[in-house]
């Protein structure tokens, strides 16, 4: 069974990417197990504490070195991603050489109330993980905008088009992954 990590790039309560994230898991194949590492709880990376990792980020960089692949379901937040998953990508790929990112297959979807769908979260972030020898899929790309027609108000995908859509990419997705 591959195991793919999920990273939620936002820690709202009742975020849209944890609802979009959730629903990807529910239409996903047989032979797929999910977890949801923790981005929230991380200090913030110093490359002081190379040596002497605190216990979130040895717990962090464990999780991410037991998954076959990565998803990355975020907000935008300025035209760019949010500065907690940045903080996660920094503290994952530290210290150097030793990055818990390196030749880990692996997907964005951006997601926003915008119409455009978060395209510069979606764009820095693949540049980052590029650099961090991460091999995302480039087609198709999930820029899923005007998130808040796609949801009923419990936080669940009911929008048939989104629904469709994500599951399209879910399954790119798979076959993505499974080439590795």
């Amino acid at each position: 069974m591959k195991k793919i990590g999920i990273i939620v790039g936002s820690l709202r309560k009742e975020s849209f990417n944890r609802s979009v994230a959730n629903y990807l898991t529910s239409v996903a194949p047989e032979g797929y197990s999910f977890s949801f590492p923790d981005i929230g709880g991380l200090e913030l990376y110093n490359q002081d504490l190379d040596d002497t990792p605190t216990e979130a980020w040895a717990k962090f960089r464990d999780e991410i070195k037991a998954v076959d692949a990565l998803l990355f379901v975020t907000p935008e937040y300025n035209r760019s991603i949010p500065g907690v998953l940045k903080n996660a990508i920094d503290v994952g790929s530290r210290p150097y050489g030793q990055s818990v990112w390196t030749r880990k297959p692996g997907g964005i979807v951006s997601v926003s109330p915008g119409a455009i769908g978060g395209f510069g979260a979606h764009q820095h972030l693949k540049q980052v993980l590029s650099c961090l020898n991460v091999y995302i899929m480039n087609q198709p790309e999930a820029y899923v905008g005007n998130i808040m027609e796609a949801l009923d108000d419990s936080g669940k995908v009911v929008s048939e088009h989104t629904q469709t859509f994500l599951s399209k990419y879910m399954n790119s997705f798979i076959r993505w992954i499974e080439r590795f």
